[in-house]
């Protein structure tokens, strides 16, 4: 599907989203600039990497949608924040504070034919909160043809951590519920997906399981 280009205009939803990475870029901005010479940004730095947020597992989970299919998930991403720069008001910007590094990648075996289907995708997006963190990453590769046009698309997935003891691990995934939206000429199209943006994890992880580990959001780079 061929962006539509009305997309173009700025209309008002993207006129708030130009708004509001505009002051995301300066809030950061005056935190970076409020930090101390003498190297102590890059030893901040080296502090944080070591207890930077990050998810790992993997898991077969349960889809209500395909119940009789088997549908595994492997998920490894680290927070990298400010690694990804963009361009900004001043010049370049040094990234975001949810910027993260990784892979994940996905199967799904469909049970009445025996088809296989899998993908696999760059994380470029990190965010926890206690237990749960969602993650976006861009399709690199997939093992049929039938799948090319999703090659450079952007994926959400969401974890629940069910902690130590009976798991209680869970897994969302964009593609996995109704991610729809309404072009600027009125008609239903689907949704993008931005970065670090996905469902609740809806679906129960029935074998394998997931760690989130989780840290604050750091204000500078």
């Amino acid at each position: 599907m061929s962006p539509n280009t009305n997309r173009r205009r700025l209309t008002p939803r993207r006129a708030a989203a130009v708004a509001a990475l505009l002051a995301l870029a300066t809030a950061t901005g005056s935190h970076a600039s409020a930090t101390t010479p003498g190297g102590a940004p890059e030893r901040a730095h080296r502090d944080r990497a070591s207890d930077n947020a990050r998810v790992r597992g993997s898991a077969d989970i349960h889809y209500a949608f395909s119940p009789n299919d088997t549908i595994h998930f492997t998920v490894n991403a680290v927070a990298d924040p400010f690694s990804r720069p963009y361009p900004g008001p001043d010049g370049t910007q040094p990234g975001l504070p949810t910027d993260a590094h990784g892979t994940i990648s996905w199967s799904h075996r469909v049970a009445s034919t025996g088809e296989l289907m899998e993908s696999e995708a760059a994380v470029d997006c990190l965010v926890t909160g206690g237990r749960t963190a969602t993650v976006t990453a861009v399709v690199t590769a997939v093992n049929d043809e039938r799948l090319n046009d999703t090659i450079g698309q952007r994926v959400g997935i969401s974890v629940q951590d069910g902690g130590p003891g009976p798991r209680h691990d869970r897994l969302g995934f964009s593609w996995g519920v109704g991610n729809l939206d309404i072009d600027d000429d009125g008609n239903l199209t689907a949704g993008r997906t931005g970065t670090c943006m996905a469902p609740a994890p809806f679906a129960p992880v029935i074998h394998g399981g997931y760690t989130v580990h989780h840290s604050e959001l750091p204000t500078s780079p």
